[in-house]
């Protein structure tokens, strides 16, 4: 579950070329995302170490979708690199809601809905499944070129949510 929280987290970017693109109604309200990301100051919460990242997100699908492509190295709590791991995200509106399906070749999440502040927020949540955690990741625009990224999880049961990897993208020329 670590991995997996700071997989997401951190690694979110997206592409010039989706520029060039529009994008279909149900995704205008988080084209946000669209461009080049980078991060070097995330934080793991259950390790104490920090992450480093780059994302590209980009229009796909003649607008229909976005894909989120990262890639993130790890730090432990001395600084000293730890891994690095790449991992993908397809966003596509689906039953009238936002969905996403994330991978890093380990773990698989299934956003099942989004709460969308057109312009300025997004939340991914996943469905709850019997015995198993639920996910939220989120993005806030602050700057124009500055994403504030957090992922957390509830366990089973439970109503806090637990944060996983907290960091801020800047958009890259």
């Amino acid at each position: 579950m670590k991995l997996l929280g700071i997989t997401i987290v951190f690694c979110i970017a997206f592409s010039a070329s989706a520029d060039t693109l529009p994008l279909k109604a149900d995704l205008v309200g988080i084209g946000f995302l669209v461009g080049r990301w980078g991060s070097d100051d995330g934080k793991v919460a259950d390790t104490g170490g920090s992450s480093r990242g780059s994302s590209v997100v980009t229009v796909e699908a003649n607008g229909e979708a976005l894909l989120r492509r990262d890639h993130t190295d790890l730090f432990d709590a001395n600084k000293k690199p730890s891994r690095g791991f790449d991992q993908i995200m397809l966003i596509y509106p689906e039953d009238g809601t936002i969905h996403a399906d994330y991978s890093d070749g380990q773990h698989v999440i299934h956003y099942t809905n989004a709460t969308v502040v057109s312009g300025k927020s997004v939340t991914f949540s996943s469905a709850a499944q019997p015995g198993a955690p639920t996910f939220k990741l989120s993005y806030e625009l602050q700057a124009p070129d500055t994403l504030r990224v957090t992922f957390g999880m509830t366990l089973p049961g439970q109503t806090v949510i637990q944060p996983i990897a907290t960091g801020t993208l800047k958009r890259q020329q």
